[in-house]
């Protein structure tokens, strides 16, 4: 059992926790909890370390046999470590350190989500997760977002990481990947005269979201095609990321199941 903060496991987890640099360097993030850690195996994510204490239910401790049984090194520590080891304040008694293994981008592109500029880490992981579930088949970061394996972003995705290809890239990346894709570009953007649900959104498209505090930038707006509207009639000037991203992700979803 590991019984000190200062054991050098747990300091290497710290770092992960705290360091984007960190993240970047050893290509690993952390995990916290059963049902990420369910995840992660469903997905078959390799473990290159696996954290566990007395507080783990028995639900847990079958994920710890799982991943002792692929080799991944388990160790159990004490409450207190976990505690110290942990982003949150309340731990469920497991976390686990993972390789970065982004899921290869599909050939043909017909549904991307640029997340221009946001800073919230809550608020990137909701995206993440409603662009799972309505079937994005990748998710752009540009440089200055947050960083995409941040723990609050992995939290908030609730396993997002492990379905859907993500990646962060500057600018000029982006822009020859989305016009050498073929794909119309639509901006969301609270002045745009157009409202999203006068847009034909069935064709190859990538939607950009930018951030509640500062909007879409310079680049976003040289790259868009054209600009939607969220109608908001209770006179709020602007939605945040994760909301504005739900109503269009899956307007574009209703109308490519429509008739």
């Amino acid at each position: 059992m590991i019984t000190s903060a200062q054991n050098t496991r747990i300091k290497w987890v710290r770092s992960l926790q705290s360091s984007s640099r960190q993240r970047r360097q050893e290509r690993a993030f952390v995990i916290e909890g059963v049902r990420l850690v369910e995840e992660a195996l469903a997905a078959s994510w390799a473990a290159q370390l696996v954290l566990y204490s007395a507080e783990l239910s028995p639900r847990g401790q079958e994920l710890l046999q799982d991943y002792a049984a692929q080799g991944a090194p388990v160790e159990e520590v004490t409450p207190a470590v976990m505690r110290a080891a942990s982003d949150t304040q309340t731990p469920q008694g497991i976390l686990a350190v993972l390789p970065m293994q982004p899921l290869p981008t599909p050939p043909k592109l017909d549904f991307v989500l640029v997340a221009d500029g946001v800073r919230d880490p809550g608020n990137l992981g909701s995206v993440l997760r409603t662009a799972a579930a309505a079937g994005v088949q990748l998710v752009v970061a540009p440089q200055g977002s947050v960083d995409l394996y941040a723990p609050k972003v992995v939290r908030a995705g609730m396993g997002a990481h492990f379905r859907l290809p993500i990646r962060s890239s500057p600018w000029e990346q982006i822009t020859e990947d989305i016009r050498r894709a073929g794909v119309r570009v639509f901006l969301a953007d609270a002045s745009a005269a157009t409202a999203y649900t006068q847009a034909d959104l069935r064709l190859p498209l990538a939607l950009i979201i930018g951030s509640e505090a500062a909007g879409p930038g310079a680049a976003a707006h040289s790259l868009a095609d054209m600009r939607l509207s969220i109608p908001m009639p209770g006179g709020m000037e602007s939605l945040n990321a994760a909301a504005a991203a739900a109503i269009l992700l899956f307007e574009v979803v209703r109308q490519r199941l429509s008739p």
